[in-house]
This record gives structure tokens, C-alpha cells and sequence, in this order.
């Protein structure tokens, strides 16, 4: 073979190399972009009818850990519906938390737009921007009680010295100040008398009391009603031994900065709910009476009992 036929032959061979190489780059780089799109696209979160979601103003209900999440969605979701079906312009998601403190820092950090806590998470709520626009459920069902087993032997508080008490937080009022201000008024040192579990939720207070981890749970009436429901062969196990004088129910709350209009429709469609027999239903579901008129001065009761609780009993938020 001559020279110069060896040179065409390098010089075609070396030509199509570099097509060869410059072709698969040219692939790589239009993978990896489809890719990146792809990426980009299950990052984003897919809504139903983003048509429509997208563009309406959203507003978070965060409700205090009466049940277990999934619970507390189920039993909210009903009244939700009904607001986002009542006020389309804009729309509503339940929110659920974990635990108490968890909601706590929730709402100090005013991250949602409406609220409905326990009557001391509700002062504190309003120190941060928060206003009351409802009372939730009448003030006879807010009161604190101690569940035990029917073979525990207790009869009086004082039988509960040495002995483990649990309930859900040191912040529960009704399910927990409540009850150890009940203690004190019965000669019971909270402090030095029991060991106190805080279990995290209002089922696992009572969950303990059925399983004997611990010699008395303290709740209130409607995770009590609840429990009664979802697990009659435990409740049956367990009876109500004491109940504490009652104090004010829930609240409802909304953040500062939400739209008048829209403050006002949720304020009137709670104080309607009971007038009809679909609101009545809803209501049962959730525990709850009917929602009262109510506003920020309507729990300076609750600030008082507050003050004498940390005065003779503890402090209501126990460091760790």
C-alpha cells in the first residue's frame, strides 16, 4: 500500500472518530438535561387541579394534639371541607403535629394562619399576634379526669404516693395542669409525691393506664369518649376515678394579618354550625357542642388559675 493511500486512510479514519465522539457528546448532554428536567419536575409538589389550588390564597388550621395525627385529620378534615366549601375564594388545609411542643413552636413561629389550641397555648398565642374568634365546645366538657384499671385498689389521690401518673404534656391544661392542680388540692406533692410520665398524646395516657405502665392516666371527657370507641376492650378495663372542677373549652384563633373578610366568614360559619343538622353532624364528629362567641378577655379566667397553678404547684412548661 502506497504512503499517501495510508494517509487518506488515518486522515478518514481519525474524521469519523471524532463525529462518533462528538455525536455521543452531543447524547450524553441531551440525557443528562432530560434528566435534570425530570429531577426538577418530581421535586415539584403536584396538586390535583393546580388550575385552580395554585392560584387561591392557602390558609393552615393547626389544631392542637387532641389525638394522634391521623386522627385529628380524620376528625377535622369534615369541618375543613365545609369551610373551603363555604369560602372558595381561597383555600384550607388541617394541620397536625406530633406532640405538644411541636405545635408550640408552630404557632410561636405564627406559621399558621388560623389556630385552635388549648386555653394555655391560647394565651400564649395571643402574646405572639394571634386573636380569639371562638370558644370550641361548652365549658362543662373542660375539665380534667383521671382514669385507673378497675383492679388498681386506688381509691383516694393520696394511694398514688410512689406511684407513676402519666399524662399527655406538662402544657395539657385540662389533661394535665388541670389534674395536677387537683393532686395538690388533695395532698398530693406533684413534685416529690409521683413520677410523672408525660406521654405525648391523649390516647397514650389512657393506652398506659389500660396496659399497667402506669397506676393512673390523667385526659379529658372526649379523647375519653374517643378511647371508648376505638378500643372498648381496653376501656373496659379502665374506669373514671376523679374529675376536676371545669374551666373554659378550647379556643379558636386567628393570626393578625389574615384578611378582615375572611376572619370574619370563618368566625360566622363556626357560630352557625349547630343551627342545622349538617353542622350538627359535623360537630358530633368532633366532639364538640357548638362553637361559642368568644375573644381574647375571655380567658383572663384561665391567666388566673394559671398564676395560682405555678405558684403552688410548678411551673407549666417543664425544662429538659
Amino acid at each position: 500500500m502506497s504512503s499517501k493511500h495510508c494517509d487518506s486512510s488515518v486522515r478518514l479514519n481519525l474524521s469519523m472518530t471524532f463525529s462518533i465522539l462528538f455525536f455521543l457528546m452531543v447524547l450524553v448532554s441531551i440525557t443528562a438535561c432530560d434528566q435534570s428536567s425530570q429531577s426538577q419536575s418530581s421535586q415539584t409538589p403536584q396538586y390535583g387541579d393546580s388550575s385552580t389550588l395554585d392560584s387561591k390564597p392557602v390558609y393552615r388550621f393547626a389544631i392542637h394534639p387532641l389525638h394522634n395525627p391521623r386522627k385529628l385529620t380524620e376528625v377535622y378534615q369534615p369541618l375543613i371541607n365545609q369551610l373551603n366549601a363555604k369560602i372558595p375564594s381561597v383555600h384550607f388545609q388541617v394541620e397536625a403535629s406530633r406532640d405538644y411542643q411541636a405545635y408550640e413552636m408552630k404557632f410561636r413561629a405564627r406559621e399558621a394562619e388560623f389556630l385552635l389550641p388549648n386555653p394555655w397555648q391560647t394565651l400564649e398565642a395571643i402574646k405572639v399576634g394571634y386573636s380569639v374568634i371562638a370558644m370550641a365546645g361548652n365549658a362543662e366538657d373542660f375539665k380534667g379526669i383521671f382514669v385507673v384499671r378497675n383492679d388498681s385498689g386506688i381509691k383516694v389521690p393520696t394511694d398514688l404516693k410512689g406511684k407513676k401518673v402519666s399524662c399527655p404534656s406538662p402544657t395539657a391544661l385540662a389533661a394535665c395542669i388541670m389534674p395536677h392542680q387537683y393532686l395538690h388540692n388533695h395532698g398530693v406533692n406533684v413534685q416529690a409525691d409521683i413520677e410523672k410520665l408525660y406521654v405525648g398524646s391523649q390516647e397514650s395516657s389512657i393506652m398506659n393506664t389500660a396496659l399497667g405502665s402506669v397506676a393512673a392516666g390523667a385526659t379529658w371527657p372526649p379523647p375519653w369518649r374517643a378511647f371508648q370507641k376505638d378500643h372498648p376492650e381496653d376501656a373496659a378495663k379502665l374506669k373514671v376515678i376523679w374529675e376536676t372542677p371545669h374551666l373554659l373549652n378550647n379556643s379558636v384563633m386567628v393570626r393578625k394579618d389574615v384578611p378582615a373578610n375572611i376572619r370574619d366568614q370563618v368566625k360566622q360559619i363556626l357560630h352557625d354550625l349547630h343551627k342545622t343538622p349538617a353542622g350538627q353532624e359535623l360537630l358530633n364528629g368532633m366532639e364538640t357542642a357548638r362553637f361559642h362567641p368568644a375573644d381574647d378577655g375571655t380567658y383572663d379566667k384561665v391567666r388566673q388559675f394559671v398564676a395560682r397553678f405555678e405558684k403552688e404547684v410548678r411551673p407549666v412548661e417543664v425544662k429538659k
